[in-house]
């Protein structure tokens, strides 16, 4: 796109000088709405039409989002494209609650005996909701309802403690779900059967190596693990026990250890757990709370 980036020999820190953008065509080798959101916001500035390709679906806020700032966004099956130079306009916006986030207690109350949980004004798009299916493909008892739609549909989820089933997850929908991996490995470990999850090997390169990640820790607690390159297999069934675990920095494996920790038997000390705070800062008084803890 003519940008001159300058690295220190393939690392951060990183020097970029824009200016001057050019369009660009770009097939994406993974289904990643962070890469196709940063290509077409500088799209944005490049004079002509910017498009990205993706082999598969990803998450599409950006999509959704852009036209109510002014910039009319074109679709074409797996491509999306924009058209600069573009004028944003001003636009008043409500942020719903992050699905991601709310995985975790959706989790434990499916976990724990006699829990229950609503979640209110959560973001329910199906580039972020595809969790919730699973869960319900795996015996949970939860539900859902609309209060908006528009830019995005945002409602409520209610969950209670549930007999689980390991299942297969498949591969088609793991872009939109990539990020709750964690969680549902968390319940995978309390169902009966084993739970297979593939065509995730962008959870390599997370904040953390959430694969390795997940499965050290839920070894570390007696579960039973299958790692492989793209993805893993939990065996459910066997109780767990507290463990010392690392969350290797990670905010999504310091929550869903946390989770697990509240249905094994005995403590768990979670290495780093204050990484939790760079997106869900309530997290532990939350779930204290809803613990019977505080």
């Amino acid at each position: 796109m003519g940008a001159r980036v300058a690295s220190t020999g393939g690392n951060p820190p990183l020097t970029i000088e824009g200016g001057g953008l050019r369009p660009l065509a770009y097939d994406s080798p993974v289904a990643s709405a962070q890469v196709k959101t940063a290509v077409l916001l500088a799209g944005l500035q490049a004079e002509g039409v910017t498009t990205v390709r993706e082999p598969a679906a990803s998450r599409d806020h950006t999509e959704r989002m852009l036209p109510r700032f002014g910039v009319p966004v074109e679709r074409a099956g797996l491509a999306v494209s924009v058209r600069g130079v573009a004028r944003l306009r001003a636009a008043e916006v409500t942020v719903p609650g992050d699905a991601s986030s709310a995985a975790f207690p959706v989790v434990a109350a499916l976990i724990l005996p006699g829990s229950e949980v609503r979640l209110d004004g959560v973001l329910l798009s199906p580039g972020r909701s595809a969790f919730l299916d699973v869960l319900k493909a795996m015996g949970a008892q939860v539900e859902t309802g609309l209060t908006s739609t528009d830019p995005e549909p945002v409602g409520w989820i209610a969950a209670r403690s549930s007999r689980l089933r390991g299942v297969t997850v498949d591969p088609a929908v793991v872009p939109a779900l990539i990020d709750e991996v964690p969680a549902l490995a968390v319940a995978a470990a309390f169902a009966e059967g084993t739970f297979t999850v593939s065509g995730a090997g962008e959870l390599r390169v997370k904040e953390s190596d959430r694969i390795a990640a997940l499965a050290e820790a839920l070894a570390r607690m007696g579960g039973s693990v299958e790692e492989r390159p793209d993805g893993l297999s939990v065996h459910g069934g066997r109780p767990l026990r507290g463990a010392a675990v690392r969350s290797r920095g990670d905010h999504r494996i310091a929550m869903a250890f946390a989770v697990a920790a509240l249905a094994a038997e005995g403590p768990t000390e979670i290495e780093e757990a204050e990484c939790a705070s760079v997106s869900f800062p309530e997290f532990y008084e939350l779930l204290a709370r809803g613990a019977g803890g505080g």
